[in-house]
């Protein structure tokens, strides 16, 4: 079997006239788009923090693009890509493409509002960060305060950026079960489809792909493989989504 390894696309820089062969990921990093599709530890999340201050410092008047189809991974580099996204100057957009579960759901939901989005099939999962303490007691316990810190902070960016409130709101024992806060949703992991995460505000909208008439032929019928398209032109169908 041939391996596929990084496909190779065309690309040309604003300014220049003559098309260079680079891999797909370096075309699409100089686009704005950056691609979240696997575990977050320290290594791949100093990766995207560095793409994302190089492309502040180009030019922060241009959003960010964000595409998440992850599991989620450890606490603190994901932190640390959570916080650079909120103190860039250029407008981060998310955008989960398959599924955001865990600490991917806090990033899928800390996008800039009104640019958080999802395709129809999308799942996204919640829960508290999770911790494996060992050793002496005293180690276990602040261990344990350190973990509570940081969950009070993810529930409360995640509280400002739903609208859900943070605590128990005053409400009749009878409509417990009815009424949601963040506290009491993420105690044990919560599932969203695309629908129940644009109602409780971690999305904005839904995209949901034009529908191609059947009977309408193909631009490129009869013809073998099409003349590759720029970088620049795939960068901007990714962007319609968002």
């Amino acid at each position: 079997m041939m391996p596929i390894g990084t496909p190779k696309v065309l690309y040309r820089t604003p300014g220049e006239g003559s098309w260079q062969w680079v891999d797909l990921w370096n075309a699409l990093y100089r686009e704005r788009v950056i691609f979240i599709g696997q575990n977050i530890d320290e290594e791949f999340s100093n990766q995207i923090l560095a793409t994302m201050l190089y492309l502040d410092s180009v030019d922060d008047s241009k959003r960010v693009y964000l595409y998440i189809n992850g599991p989620g991974g450890d606490v603190t580099p994901t932190l640390a890509i959570y916080d650079t996204m909120q103190s860039l100057k250029s407008p981060v957009g998310t955008h989960c493409v398959g599924f955001a579960y865990h600490l991917a759901g806090f990033l899928l939901a800390g996008g800039e509002k009104g640019n958080r989005s999802a395709m129809p099939l999308s799942r996204i999962a919640l829960d508290s960060p999770a911790g494996a303490a060992r050793g002496q007691a005293d180690d276990i316990r602040n261990e344990a305060d350190e973990l509570l810190r940081v969950r009070d902070y993810i529930f409360k960016e995640l509280s400002r950026k739903t609208g859900q409130p943070f605590e128990k709101v005053s409400v009749p024992k009878a409509d417990f079960y009815n009424v949601s806060w963040i506290t009491k949703d993420l105690s044990r992991i919560k599932r969203f489809g695309s629908q129940e995460a644009l109602e409780y505000g971690l999305i904005d909208r839904i995209i949901r792909p034009p529908r191609i008439k059947e009977d309408m032929p193909r631009k490129d019928a009869g013809t073998g493989l099409g003349s590759p398209r720029s970088p620049q032109q795939l960068s901007d169908g990714l962007a319609h989504w968002l």
